[in-house]
């Protein structure tokens, strides 16, 4: 089935929902209208994966909906397509919709319309976001994506809902403002060299840019910053847990699962192609800061005594090892964060999801609260240990997939493969352990200390409904992840050749060697091309 623009219905069918729901007075009619929508997206962005193909070019998007001429004299275009790398993150979050208004069916009661409809368009800020091959687009739909969420965290969020929206809107904004400036300053330069001097923001003439070495450390760090505290990287992660505990359910959902990819994602999409020089020269810091953030995310999340802000602090440790993926600058490093970022969205969304539903019941998420419900709840007990089981890398499911590719490739890596370094990155995968087995002892085993907890609930078929998805793909992707990396593979190979082919022009324009010659005719005997190269950039 070919539909046309098929790209774009999956970017704007939600808006169109959010417009459906504004003048609706019904709340039962206003909640179904946003359960149909975010599921004809889901079905439709499953067309998406259907027809693209992942032996064709990885140097061109496929399914490519593109208008130029949107502004007179620049080259700025509506243009939009699909990638092995985004691709899997537009059916994460076309995935995640349903299961969010699903979640929010009872939790949200009060101020119904507006919880939806900010929902739906806040998916369509997402989406367009893994979508965008216009960097002025791309900016767009990044910033749509802050307001949507300021006010989901601020109206239906916990007591301190305004400290934490207002934190994580002014973190978020100042990063994308330099970003901003950087796009501005890339456009222009882009423009004369490869566009004849006209401005241009798209992707790929901006990718045909040798970037001078003297304009890459700023650029590198403006795009950095922006998409770091997005992650976010250690240090600059202090916004997530206020954000996360006190946004409801289905905003923690939506922000663990997706927003915090698009961070990962600029870094993978946009950093390290356009600035290679700079990216290879801080790759070892970032690397550190990658694997301080593991630890440090660990250690405080075994202190907690919320569950919720247990589950958040894990965020940081486990983009810890997206970062280090990214930085190592190998295939299987690579391929690795792509398909982890995925699995933190399933495997901590699920965890959301399911510390919610316990504070639906008790309105408490102090662990200390509950111990021994697993014989109350057993449904809920099993969701929640086998979401805990796949969130701490037990092979067999997802989350061993991503750590385990991550933790190799990086090993191999000539930039960040420090022994020691990812031995302590290692240590994150026990630590994850500790800290997830401990929430599963203090809630569901043990003695039932408190008699309010005899009588809970157990999960209903709404709620069963909503987590299947997730468990099935966390075993999926734990058992036979070769589907998904079949297409994700071109796209990370094409990223890395191109990374590597920009670093040596950089460094030709700058210095010019016979170096730079014997290394296009290949590396001598015994030399990995990696170590060939980094002889030539060095």
């Amino acid at each position: 089935m070919n539909l046309p623009y098929l790209t774009s219905i999956v970017i704007f069918l939600p808006l169109l929902g959010a417009l459906l729901v504004l003048p609706m007075r019904r709340v039962a009619t206003i909640r179904w209208t946003a359960l149909v929508t975010t599921t004809v997206t889901f079905l439709l962005s499953l067309l998406l994966y259907a027809q693209y193909d992942p032996t064709g070019s990885p140097a061109q998007p496929q399914l490519v909906d593109r208008i130029t001429g949107w502004f007179p004299g620049l080259d700025i275009q509506y243009y939009v397509g699909i990638d092995g790398l985004g691709l899997l993150l537009i059916l994460l979050t076309t995935l995640l919709g349903p299961i969010v208004v699903l979640s929010s069916w009872n939790y949200i009661d009060r101020h119904q319309k507006g919880y939806y409809a900010l929902l739906l368009v806040l998916q369509t800020g997402m989406t367009g976001v893994f979508a965008a091959y216009d960097l002025i687009l791309f900016y767009i739909f990044f910033e749509l994506t802050l307001i949507p969420m300021y006010f989901i965290i601020g109206i239906w969020g916990g007591e301190a809902r305004i400290y934490a929206a207002v934190k994580f809107v002014l973190y978020t904004l100042v990063g994308s403002l330099l970003m901003l400036v950087g796009i501005l300053y890339l456009g222009f330069a882009a423009g004369d060299a490869v566009n004849e001097g006209v401005f241009t923001t798209d992707y790929f003439k901006l990718l045909a840019y040798h970037v001078p070495l003297a304009a890459q450390g700023w650029l590198f760090f403006v795009f950095a910053l922006a998409f770091a505290i997005k992650v976010p990287l250690f240090p600059l992660h202090t916004w997530l847990p206020d954000a996360h505990v006190q946004a409801p359910t289905g905003g923690s959902v939506i922000l663990a699962g997706v927003l915090l990819k698009m961070g990962t994602y600029g870094l993978v999409r946009f950093c390290l192609p356009f600035f290679p020089n700079a990216a290879t020269d801080y790759a070892l810091w970032l690397a550190v800061l990658a694997v301080v953030g593991i630890v440090y995310g660990a250690l405080v999340s075994r202190v907690q005594a919320d569950a919720k802000k247990l589950v958040a602090y894990s965020s940081v440790s486990h983009l810890g090892f997206v970062v280090l993926g990214i930085f190592a600058f190998t295939v299987e490093a690579m391929q690795g964060a792509i398909i982890q970022m995925i699995n933190h969205g399933l495997s901590t969304g699920a965890l959301f999801l399911l510390v919610g539903m316990l504070y639906e019941r008790r309105h408490t998420r102090l662990m200390e609260e509950f111990g021994g419900i697993a014989r109350v709840m057993p449904v809920f007990a099993f969701f929640l240990v086998f979401t805990a089981l796949a969130s701490a890398g037990l092979p067999g499911l997802n989350g061993f997939v991503g750590e385990f590719m991550i933790l190799v490739g990086s090993f191999k890596s000539e930039l960040v493969g420090n022994p020691l370094l990812i031995a302590l990155a290692t240590s994150g995968v026990i630590l994850a352990a500790v800290y997830l087995l401990w929430l599963l002892y203090r809630t569901l085993f043990g003695p039932i200390q408190k008699e309010v907890n005899r009588t809970l609930p157990d999960l209903n078929a709404r709620e069963v409904l909503l987590l299947v998805p997730l468990v099935v793909l966390m075993l999926w992707i734990g058992v036979a992840p070769k589907p998904f990396l079949d297409r994700t593979e071109p796209t990370a190979r094409f990223l890395l050749e191109t990374i590597e082919q920009k670093r040596l022009a950089a460094w030709e324009a700058a210095q010019g060697s016979t170096t730079a010659e014997q290394y296009l005719n290949g590396p001598e005997d015994g030399e990995t091309v990696q170590t060939a190269n980094l002889k030539v950039h060095h």
